[in-house]
């Protein structure tokens, strides 16, 4: 076996290494699952380390689900875990692709999607929004024969500098924005600059199922923190902080998917003096911040920030046009060079014709008027998928704004059984243990109220309702 030489000597970074070679294989396939890894001695004898180093890496990939043990035969390649995609995939395209949970529901064809958070393409202004493009075409005629810049149309940016500082008092410059095609480009350009193999993550439970995903592909060990009606325990959060030394907490405090849930402004004030102290980024995901029932929700944390800890996603896709994707990101220069060069390796910049065809469109009057008009609409929708709910024994509380009811139903209801026949009667919904970075939280499940019409939502959660109260008895027990 042909001898490597680690490159540190000390022994607490040689097994974290060593952690890093067999994780990169196993991702890359070379070792399938249930397949045998090298011994303890071989290991030991390629990197001319102790023992004891290379056992204390094959525990800790024990302790993170990728490797299994059998007695007095050695360590195996855990089959399902976060590096390995399974032997019915193509071997090639399995070692890179990292699979998708809520995207994998997403493809399912059916004519009541409660799975999808997303806009009615019905209530979106379509009989204006042509306008927009051709007004787009006469002050740019040249638009299709041009490239973005990598960070973003500079136009666009200056226009979103001047709305964060009236709306949120932010404060930006234009070098301060980066334009990306929808907030999930946002996470994984994140994920990929700041995130290294076994970095602790802290994650909200439950959260933004992608977000667990593209976090997990790098590598990062996943603390869960538990969010509620009141938003977060702060003693809690700073425990963790301290303990565990994250380098950063993915959060959306802001009519939370899958929750609605809302954190109150003392609470986003007290979180960016935490991460100050910790030194923990916190990447704030602001894509429903429009959507209101009530009141405007509190400023975003990135209002209280003052040392350039909190990294701010604003997406808005879902609500203004979601054929544009257009998100954008907000952090300090040291933070957003790299996200730029990022960027650059992925593509040339986001769609230059989507940008100016945003800038015009959602900066004017009948733009934000529509906006009124929408909250309405959903919250109409938000009301009838409760109508259609309340005669169950289903428990959820009411959001005041976003797209998603957060429902518990029996915990003897089994929820992948539930989906199946839910499936088999043309209706979706997202199970709750894909929005949980512990893959628990089997009695609940997201309802999105945003993508049906009213009718459709009437008759497929009288369907749903169906379904679930003609369960086998052996499947409610």
């Amino acid at each position: 076996m042909k001898r490597q030489v680690l490159a540190s000597e000390q022994s607490e970074k040689l097994f974290e290494q060593i952690c890093d070679y067999l994780l990169e294989r196993i991702r890359r396939g070379e070792w399938k699952p249930h397949e045998k890894l090298p011994s303890v001695r071989a290991l030991a004898a390629q990197f001319q380390v102790h023992r004891l180093t290379v056992f204390k890496a094959y525990q800790l990939l024990k302790q993170n689900g990728n490797v299994y043990v059998k007695d007095k035969s050695g360590y195996f390649v855990q089959p399902g875990n976060k590096w390995s995609m399974g032997a019915d995939h193509d071997p090639i395209v399995s070692a890179y692709v990292q699979e998708s949970h809520l995207s994998e529901i997403h493809q399912v064809q059916a004519a009541y999607q409660f799975s999808k958070a997303l806009l009615d393409p019905n209530l979106l202004p379509n009989l204006y929004f042509s306008e927009y493009v051709k007004k787009v075409f006469d002050l740019y005629p040249k638009v299709l024969g041009t490239y973005s810049t990598t960070q973003g149309d500079e136009e666009l940016r200056e226009a979103l500098c001047r709305y964060f500082t009236e709306e949120y008092r932010f404060y930006l410059s234009p070098e301060e924005l980066l334009i990306s095609s929808g907030s999930q480009e946002a996470i994984d350009l994140i994920a990929r600059v700041l995130v290294k193999p076994r970095d602790a993550v802290l994650i909200e439970r439950p959260t933004y199922s992608p977000a667990i995903d593209v976090f997990r592909r790098e590598g990062a060990a996943i603390v869960p923190v538990e969010i509620g009606r009141d938003g977060y325990d702060l003693g809690e959060v700073e425990r963790l902080m301290k303990t565990h030394k994250p380098r950063l907490f993915y959060l959306n405090p802001t009519f939370h998917n899958p929750t609605g849930y809302t954190v109150p402004a003392e609470q986003r004030k007290r979180l960016a003096e935490i991460a100050q102290e910790y030194q923990c980024l916190l990447i704030e995901d602001d894509p429903y911040r429009d959507i209101y029932f009530g009141e405007k929700p509190p400023l975003p944390i990135f209002s209280y920030d003052t040392s350039g800890t909190v990294i701010y996603i604003r997406s808005f896709s879902k609500y203004v046009g979601p054929g544009l994707g257009i998100a954008t990101v907000a952090c300090r220069p040291s933070i957003m060079k790299l996200l730029i060069r990022a960027k650059s390796l992925a593509d040339s910049g986001t769609p230059l014709l989507n940008q100016k065809i945003f800038l015009h469109y959602f900066f004017s009057s009948r733009m934000q008027q529509h906006l009124e008009k929408l909250r309405i609409a959903l919250s109409v929708r938000k009301e009838i998928m409760e109508e259609g709910l309340s005669d169950t024994d289903w428990q959820w509380s009411s959001p005041q704004g976003g797209f998603n009811l957060w429902v518990r139903l029996p915990e003897s209801v089994r929820m992948d059984f539930l989906l199946a026949k839910s499936i088999e009667q043309s209706i979706t919904f997202v199970p709750g243990s894909i929005c949980d970075p512990q893959r628990e939280l089997d009695s609940w499940m997201r309802v999105s109220y945003s993508f049906l019409n009213e009718q459709q939502l009437r008759d497929g959660i009288k369907r749903l309702v169906g379904v679930y109260r003609e369960l086998p008895q052996s499947c409610d027990a």
